[in-house]
């Protein structure tokens, strides 16, 4: 697991390494400072986290502030049946991600099904049939253009027929206004409820990892339109961003579940705060210094 962290924010440690050459006992405030505007942290962010260290500032003090900004949630108990939409932007990785997170799913023993609810792009669709016969997974679609609350509600019915414990529902990322958007997606909430009182069970958000403090806004768009309960960032692999994450978590205060580190199947993994803190230290300090 760790390993994948390193991959993650192999790119940010390029740039900590232009700051700082050599890993030390010790940190200059300056030199730290410089290193998180650079793996875009928030600047309001660097001040709170500066004015939490002391002037000498080892690798213990600053992963305690830094491990505290994740805030911490109960874990939501996991039904046998569980809807899940999700919901972004189109180009965040949407589709990509819903593939992933059934491969988790499959992996874990559960029977899983997708429904294609992003009618708004034909290649969404196609994307996501080519995933489902990769993973082995059942899918419900219908062609571009059709009303994606009809497919929402022959997905969830087609998993009660069938018995399949989890139901992924992607969702269009981008129509004509906001206002077309917001609409869309809480006629897709109620259609769920409809279909099965309670869902949908999970609403993720997909985030760009590459987009960095920017996806905040997205995020506070999405949260207004239907509610989030989790975030997904991806495609931290390919950015050196990676303390965007601190701002985000902190900023939105919603529960980082998985981030995607690569374009395989396998490449999103659960989220750990304290293993995604020592990665993003270990460019920083000496190893011994715990």
């Amino acid at each position: 697991m760790f390993n994948f962290f390193k991959k993650g924010l192999e790119k940010t440690a390029e740039v900590i390494k232009k700051i700082l050459p050599e890993t030390s006992v010790y940190i200059e405030r300056d030199k730290l400072e410089e290193i998180l505007i650079e793996s875009d942290v928030d600047y309001d962010l660097i001040e709170y986290i500066m004015n939490q260290l002391p002037n000498e500032i080892n690798r213990k003090a600053l992963k305690s502030v830094l491990v505290d900004l994740f805030p911490t949630f109960a874990a939501k108990q996991i039904s046998n049946f569980e809807v899940t939409l999700i919901i972004g932007v189109n180009g965040a990785g949407k589709t990509t991600t819903i593939a992933k997170l059934a491969n988790i799913y499959k992996n874990q023993g559960y029977s899983v099904i997708l429904g294609a609810g992003d009618t708004f792009r034909a290649a969404a669709i196609e994307q996501l049939k080519r995933w489902s016969d990769k993973i082995g997974v059942p899918i419900v679609y219908t062609k571009q253009g059709h009303d994606p609350s009809a497919v929402t509600f022959d997905t969830i019915k087609s998993a009660e027929a069938k018995h399949i414990q989890k139901v992924i529902i992607d969702t269009a990322g981008r129509l004509q206004t906001q206002t077309n958007l917001a609409n869309e997606l809480k006629k897709i909430v109620r259609i769920c409820d409809k279909a099965h009182s309670g869902a949908p069970h999970k609403k993720i958000l997909i985030l760009d990892g590459t987009q960095g403090n920017s996806a905040i806004k997205q995020a506070d768009a999405f949260n207004e339109m239907v509610g989030v309960d989790g975030i997904i960032i991806t495609k931290l692999d390919g950015t050196a961003k990676g303390g965007a994450v601190f701002s985000i978590v902190k900023k939105l205060e919603l529960p980082l579940l998985y981030v995607g580190v690569g374009e395989k199947q396998d490449d999103l993994i659960p989220f750990e705060p304290e293993k995604f803190v020592d990665t993003f230290l270990d460019s920083m300090f000496k190893p011994k210094d715990n």
